[in-house]
């Protein structure tokens, strides 16, 4: 408990014997055990206390690295969209390749023909 073994107690208890006597020995052990419930019962209260505010603390924290990552989320989205935009334009210029490919064709066929 407090660094106390049983001789340390044996000492304590027959000191308060001869102090009190043994008529006000046993309100004294009440009081003292009244008062040492008490202690535990707010020292408790407080720890539980402690625990709440550190979840709350712990809740907000969380809630803030929840929105953080929304706001990358929201900035993936942009880039992915990008790299779309450019392979539109990759495709629609490849189209203008194929296009220019059957004219050349067209050109050289009518040459031979022609």
């Amino acid at each position: 408990m407090f660094g106390l073994g049983i001789p340390e107690l044996i000492v304590i208890f027959v000191i308060a014997l001869l102090v009190f006597g043994p008529k006000k020995l046993p309100d004294l052990g009440k009081s003292i055990g009244r008062a040492m419930a008490e202690f535990k019962k707010a020292s408790d209260d407080f720890q539980e206390s402690v625990k709440t505010e550190m979840r709350d603390v712990e809740k907000q924290v969380d809630l803030d690295q929840v929105k953080k990552l929304g706001k990358i989320d929201l900035s993936a989205e942009s880039v992915y969209q990008e790299p779309k935009a450019t392979t539109e334009e990759g495709e629609s210029a490849g189209q203008k390749a194929k296009l220019q490919e059957g004219q050349a064709e067209q050109e050289s066929g009518e040459t031979k023909n022609g």
